[in-house]
């Protein structure tokens, strides 16, 4: 026996990638509906690679009543709108935006994380899924917190334009196209010229000269790892289509070497551990992307900290930073709660 499962804001970059990915795990799914916006209404999805075409459902009109579980991927405004809705019938809310992620009354959950907060979801009947750069550093962190117990997190983000939605892709192609047939670019998604060029604005400024981006790690590997771990981030969107990466600088409260690191990362959960030191011998988005992982890369020590160490982590954010993160919640839920399948 599946569920009865609903993919909200379905035509979106993150909506179709739930799709492909609840059919590449063979979801246990008895029904699935696409819901999207009101423009999108009976626009067809394919269902993963099953063959199986999806018309998709008016978001006003739908009734979330029998349905199991909701993905949600429509952004705050939707969100904030329909998600109590949903929750209110019956079914569980699984939410990718940001809207509810420090709400004390909900469960921020990466799986390998801190899979037991899920069990707080009762609360409202919503899950949280975090930040899609801050996803995958938790992934990374948490088995080196449990061997070494972690002080102080220093991390550099290099962020792919898909984190801005097709807009953000759209708007890389648009301008390398231009740039290189002579005609002007004007940037309109992001703040400046993305193609050939790096913006270290992720985001709305805050008081403080931090972007809500960067405010959005610190926080939120507070309440999924640890708050007594201090994060300090610089988020920085750079002209790559899929596939975060982030630079990691971890300070530890015990002594911890380099190679003991490797062996802990290599058997840890969810991560994969490309470290060859040699030419080639490490991961660039390019080849993380349709991969599960949490590749780590160039891990070596720190000396200009105690219990220091530097690593580099890549991941498909539109896998582990959305969809997939989304997904294995959903899972974990079905494990942990509502026993089907």
């Amino acid at each position: 026996m599946g569920y009865r499962v609903v993919v909200v804001g379905a035509t979106g970059n993150v909506g179709r990638e739930m799709l492909t990915i609840l059919a590449e795990r063979a979801f246990p799914i008895d029904e699935i509906a696409a819901v999207a916006s009101p423009r999108s209404t009976g626009t067809e999805i394919e269902f993963g690679e099953t063959g199986k075409m999806l018309k998709c459902k008016n978001i006003e009109h739908f009734d979330f009543s029998g349905w199991d579980i909701a993905l949600f991927a429509a952004g705050s405004g939707p969100t904030a709108e329909y998600a109590p809705k949903a929750a209110a019938a019956g079914c569980v809310v699984i939410d990718n935006s940001s809207l509810y992620r420090m709400d004390p009354d909900v469960p921020l959950i990466v799986p390998e994380v801190n899979p037991d907060a899920i069990d707080g979801y009762t609360k409202k009947n919503i899950i949280a899924n975090p930040n899609c750069s801050t996803a995958q550093m938790v992934v990374a962190l948490k088995p080196l917190h449990e061997a070494a117990k972690i002080k102080r997190v220093v991390v550099a983000t290099y962020q792919s334009v898909s984190g801005a939605g097709k807009a953000g892709m759209d708007e890389l192609f648009e301008q390398s196209r231009a740039i290189f047939v002579g005609d002007q670019v004007e940037p309109k998604k992001f703040t400046k010229q993305i193609a050939f060029n790096v913006i270290p604005h992720i985001d709305v400024f805050l008081d403080d000269g931090s972007t809500k981006e960067e405010w959005k790690m610190v926080a939120e590997t507070k309440k999924i790892l640890d708050p007594k771990v201090k994060v300090h981030a610089t988020c920085v969107r750079v002209p790559v289509f899929v596939g975060h990466s982030e630079s990691l600088n971890i300070e530890f409260e015990e002594e911890i070497s380099a190679k003991q690191a490797q062996n802990i990362l290599r058997e840890a959960p969810g991560v994969m551990l490309v470290d060859k030191r040699e030419d080639a011998g490490y991961v660039t988005p390019v080849e993380c992307v349709g991969d599960y992982a949490t590749f780590i890369s160039r891990v070596r020590e720190d000396p200009t900290v105690d219990n220091g160490l530097a690593l580099w982590c890549v991941s498909d954010n539109l896998r582990k930073g959305a969809a997939l993160n989304a997904v294995q919640i959903a899972e974990l839920l079905g494990r942990r709660h509502l026993k089907k399948g």
